[in-house]
């Protein structure tokens, strides 16, 4: 398998995974205009309120909506006329970058919260991978929490990368600012105040700490096994 396949699959799992549909192949994802549903999510933890995960959703739905119409406007804009000052391809390239962001970095955070039984195991992949690559399993929470209280409106991010080819945790700001290339999401965490201002008023630490307890370790096993795969053909 090359690695341009891998990532397509990868792409095409992600979408699954993340309640996202779409109307195109995944070739037409990459490559062509494209048109995703946005999932919707069974949020259980009680750590959040029910009127917080309902304008989340609708945040998240919001987001989607706006990828897809800026996907169809690039889909006939006057690219002859693009320029690095001022064009309207320019300014439509700069919102999808960010509304696609946002949509899928949202699905990412729901698919891996909320998770009354949360557990993981030592001799689980991602508690080896993750001790491995920071010493130790503490070290990576250590260092992740960090981030989250970090961000500035934005995401704290454990992802693969390729370029390092080893786990790193990282820290978004917005949707599109900060981020890496070769980054292969693994664990993400909104620290947007609309994700815990209204349960947690500014106790950004406990909502961050309550997220972690809750963490779905089976979704993030499996996105761990993705990015071995990427990691075993890239050697």
């Amino acid at each position: 398998m090359d690695l341009d396949k891998l990532i397509k699959d990868s792409i095409k799992e992600t979408l699954k995974e993340n309640g996202y549909s779409t109307s195109n192949e995944t070739r037409e994802i990459v490559n062509e205009a494209y048109v995703i549903q946005p999932g919707k999510f069974d949020l259980n933890t009680q750590l959040l309120s029910d009127k917080t995960k309902k304008s989340h959703q609708e945040l998240l739905d919001n987001y989607s909506k706006m990828l897809n119409k800026v996907s169809s406007e690039l889909d006939g804009v006057d690219k002859s006329s693009a320029n690095l000052n001022s064009s309207t391809f320019r300014s439509l390239k700069f919102d999808e970058t960010y509304s696609y962001n946002a949509s899928f970095l949202h699905g990412l955070y729901f698919q891996n919260i909320s998770d009354l039984s949360s557990q993981i195991s030592v001799d689980s992949l991602t508690h080896m991978k993750l001790s491995r690559d920071f010493g130790t399993f503490d070290r990576w929470q250590e260092d992740f929490i960090a981030c989250a209280l970090s961000s500035r409106n934005g995401w704290a991010v454990t992802l693969y990368s390729t370029q390092l080819r080893r786990y790193i945790n990282t820290v978004i700001d917005l949707h599109s600012q900060n981020v890496m290339i070769g980054m292969q999401p693994i664990i993400v965490l909104d620290c947007w105040e609309h994700a815990y201002y209204r349960d947690y008023l500014k106790d950004r630490k406990t909502y961050i700490y309550g997220m972690m307890k809750e963490l779905n370790w089976n979704v993030i096993e499996k996105r761990i096994k993705v990015a071995e795969k990427i990691h075993k053909i890239l050697g």
